[in-house]
């Protein structure tokens, strides 16, 4: 039986690649402490081990895509899982933290080179009445990576090492790869493509700049980066400026590393557009409830990570379904529920959240909020890919994977600073409303401890303190007092603080709402009549 005649086993090798990449995304988190002290690292160095892979994978997805489109997918997805995997063992074997970076940021060239490939290789391979149901597989597959990386991590670093957590690519790797040149089809492009260097160039400096602006925004407090006179907001606003001198030499040239024709195509636009917004508010959303489930109500990883569990079982029963019926009927009205439901979803965390939840409080509103997005991942690749032309499916792929990432960053970075301004205020009132318990002259230094306190809070498992500190010289007797009290002013305070933070992404799911109602409605037969006549000449 050849992948042509049955597509499916070469969905299964393509997920398969798609989850370790992913997977890795949130796998690492977890080990982050154990890393810290195995490596002797400093927080920065700790840090760059996460960010290395984040930036490295944003920057280059456009032009891996491309990639694709000259020298093949299969190429480029069985390349990109082969660097990958070789990182990852590296990774394994460092011996200090410098190490671990430089292999994590290989780490992330690889899983660039491959991100793209899986979903032209799915628009390719199935024709248009099963694209739907295929790429809903693949939206399911992303939820599990996601709930999967923190359980699985958990479980590495408690009963084996941190270093498994890469050992563990390689058989998945190896597995990955030979299957992939038995099951994965071959597709050439039509004709030779040229790369566009300079494009390369002003395309790789300016998402450089705009990406490590908004990842390490935070830890610089968006001033000076450290050792030099630029600040975050000058390089973000350069690689803007960059990537404008990007797109004026695109309009020029006969091959482009990204051709400007695909905004020609209302409905990829919006799509693009949607698949920003939509990891905008999904990485905010997880970014306060991580805070709130392990720094708050003091869950373990693998705790906070079997909470979400409901999300990402819906999720995986939803998305396939989402896809097929996105091929019958568009995904106009099934994007603009998906945005709804994301609404209900987080508003009734928001609503339910308080210092007594338990896992089985947020059952129903993960569940809803997993049928959201459910609604979403599948129907925005299938709308996005549904009229591109082959030629241009690996560029079509590559901006909408960056797309997710930059969402992904500007989210992180929003709701962070939402929440460090609102948490600030709010540790305030409870520490001079908590200090009348002391004696008067440690009053103003209890308060006082708590100014800095919104940042360094930030970091999940500090003992759920805000990272505010016993004032010195206080009685022995008073100490347990103070640190019980320490604990309540930031858990109290972060409970005041995350409600509104939460309306960042409910905000922009809203914006995401409406800009769904910019996606052409079109009936079941003309979705597949127009499917079919480009999916024809990839064939």
């Amino acid at each position: 039986m050849t992948t042509k005649q049955n597509p499916w086993l070469a969905l299964v090798v393509l997920c398969l690649g798609f989850f370790v990449i992913l997977l890795d995304t949130t796998i690492v988190n977890v080990a982050t402490p154990t890393m810290l002290v195995s490596l002797h690292a400093t927080l920065d160095q700790i840090l760059w081990v996460l960010n290395g892979y984040l930036l490295t994978l944003a920057v280059l997805l456009v032009t891996a895509g491309r990639l694709g489109d000259i020298w093949g997918q299969r190429n480029l997805f069985v390349a990109g899982l082969g660097m990958f995997t070789l990182a990852s063992v590296v990774c394994g074997l460092s011996q200090d933290a410098n190490q671990l970076i430089a292999a994590r940021v290989v780490q992330g060239i690889g899983a660039a080179i491959l991100s793209p490939q899986a979903l032209v290789l799915v628009t390719s391979m199935f024709p248009a009445e099963r694209r739907g149901a295929a790429l809903g597989i693949m939206g399911a597959v992303t939820a599990f990576a996601a709930v999967a990386g923190p359980i699985a991590g958990g479980l590495i670093v408690t009963y084996l090492d941190w270093r498994w957590i890469f050992f563990v690519n390689l058989p998945i790797g190896i597995i990955g790869i030979l299957l992939a040149y038995a099951f994965v089809p071959d597709l050439r492009p039509g004709r030779l493509h040229s790369l566009d260097l300079i494009g390369v160039a002003l395309a790789t400096v300016g998402l450089f700049g705009i990406v490590f602006g908004l990842i390490e925004g935070q830890r610089y407090n968006w001033g000076p980066i450290a050792g030099t006179a630029i600040t975050i907001p000058e390089t973000i606003v350069a690689g803007v400026l960059v990537l404008v001198g990007f797109i004026v030499w695109e309009r020029f040239q006969s091959e482009p590393l990204l051709p400007l024709s695909l905004f020609r195509n209302r409905d990829y636009s919006v799509t693009v557009w949607l698949s920003a917004v939509n990891f905008f508010g999904v990485f905010g959303f997880f970014f306060t409830m991580t805070l709130y489930l392990q720094s708050v109500l003091g869950f373990s990883a693998i705790h906070a990570g079997l909470t979400t569990l409901p999300m990402t079982l819906v999720i995986m029963v939803v998305s396939p379904f989402a896809g097929r019926l996105t091929d019958r009927i568009g995904g106009r009205y099934i994007l603009l529920l998906g945005c709804l439901l994301f609404v209900a979803g987080i508003g009734s965390v928001a609503e339910v959240a308080s210092l007594s939840s338990t896992s089985w409080t947020f059952v129903l509103p993960f569940a809803v909020t997993g049928v959201g997005m459910g609604c979403m991942v599948a129907p925005i690749m299938t709308v996005a890919m549904h009229r591109i032309e082959p030629a241009m499916a690996g560029a079509a792929s590559g901006l909408l994977n960056t797309s997710r990432q930059i969402g992904a960053a500007i989210g992180a970075a929003v709701v962070g600073a939402v929440l460090q301004n609102r948490l600030r205020g709010a540790l305030r009132d409870q520490a001079v409303s908590a200090s009348a318990q002391l004696p008067a002259p440690f009053r103003s230094r209890f308060v006082a401890g708590f100014a800095n306190a919104a940042s360094s809070g930030f970091e999940v498992g500090r003992g759920q303190s805000g990272g505010a500190r016993v004032p010195v010289g206080l009685p022995p007797q008073a100490v347990h007092l103070v640190q019980q009290l320490i604990h309540d002013v930031f858990v109290n305070a972060y409970v005041v603080a995350m409600r509104p933070t939460l309306g960042v992404p409910v905000a922009g799911f809203i914006l995401g709402a409406v800009s769904t109602l910019l996606i052409s409605r079109r009936s079941a037969a003309t979705s597949r009549a127009a499917s079919q006549a480009v999916a024809e000449p990839a064939a």
